[in-house]
């Protein structure tokens, strides 16, 4: 249950929104309110959502954010949390990502999927996941916590929308019976330099379970994945700091390589 009024969840948004748009620091929400609950923090984050809907903008898919249990350990959390991706969050593959519109700008190689077929929770498990997904597309994060010094706790990080701020997508699209996502490369390189490696299998051991958690945690607000939703399963690699006029280069086994430069 809530515990917050609807004057102090838009009093949140409106203070979560703002560092996002104009890229500054804030403390964490939960300074101000202690008392406040996960449920609190998700209706902070889908008011902000809501906002930017009423201002124009069009949600183009969702993300799961700490998703290796070697992440939810290290922040002392038990499950993953979620975020939407809006329009203007998307870079084309091999452009340019401003970093004065950033704070302190990391990037992660993620799998995204793409559904073909609703997924409504609870009760959702990874076989329901496969059987509603129509492909999967190589995509990057650049995930950008507002937080000072990167302060935070799990219901923070929830309201001030997992953290995202950039996505780029690109690639080649594959169906997932044509590849094994478990054992899936990535490597990341940073201005010719590798950075970072992982394989599909560091995203709670099977990415699906990922898209399943998500569909599981909408459905606890009556929230439904529709069909067509791009998901952003979470880290492959750790997420590495980029600064200005680094070149990224992310290349995915059978699936190519996504670019882009930090101008």
């Amino acid at each position: 249950m809530g515990t917050l009024t609807r004057a102090q969840i838009e009093e949140l948004a409106t203070y979560c929104e703002e560092a996002e748009l104009k890229a500054y620091e804030i403390t964490k929400v939960t300074d101000q309110y202690p008392e406040m609950t996960y449920e609190d923090a998700f209706d902070v984050q889908w008011e902000v959502r809501r906002r930017k809907e009423a201002r124009g903008h069009k949600i183009v898919g969702m993300k799961m954010g700490l998703t290796s249990w070697a992440k939810m350990a290290q922040m002392g959390v038990e499950h993953p949390c979620y975020g939407y991706l809006a329009d203007y969050f998307s870079v084309p593959e091999g452009g340019e990502i401003k970093i004065d519109e950033l704070i302190h700008p990391k990037i992660e190689a993620e799998i995204a999927f793409v559904t073909k077929a609703p997924l409504k929770g609870p009760g959702i498990h990874i076989g329901d996941v496969l059987r509603a997904t129509d492909f999967i597309i190589p995509a990057v994060e650049v995930i950008d916590s507002r937080y000072k010094d990167f302060k935070f706790d799990l219901k923070s990080v929830i309201a001030d929308n997992s953290s995202s701020s950039r996505f780029i997508t690109g690639g080649r699209m594959a169906r997932l019976e044509d590849v094994d996502v478990k054992t899936l490369g990535v490597v990341m390189e940073i201005n010719g330099e590798v950075v970072a490696t992982g394989a599909g299998a560091a995203v709670l051991g099977h990415p699906a379970a990922s898209v399943a958690m998500l569909a599981n945690m909408m459905g606890a607000r009556g929230e439904e994945i529709p069909a067509g939703t791009f998901i952003m399963t979470g880290g492959i690699t750790a997420a590495v700091s980029v600064k200005k006029g680094d070149s990224i280069n992310i290349r995915y086994q059978d699936l190519g390589s996504i670019t882009a430069k930090f101008v």
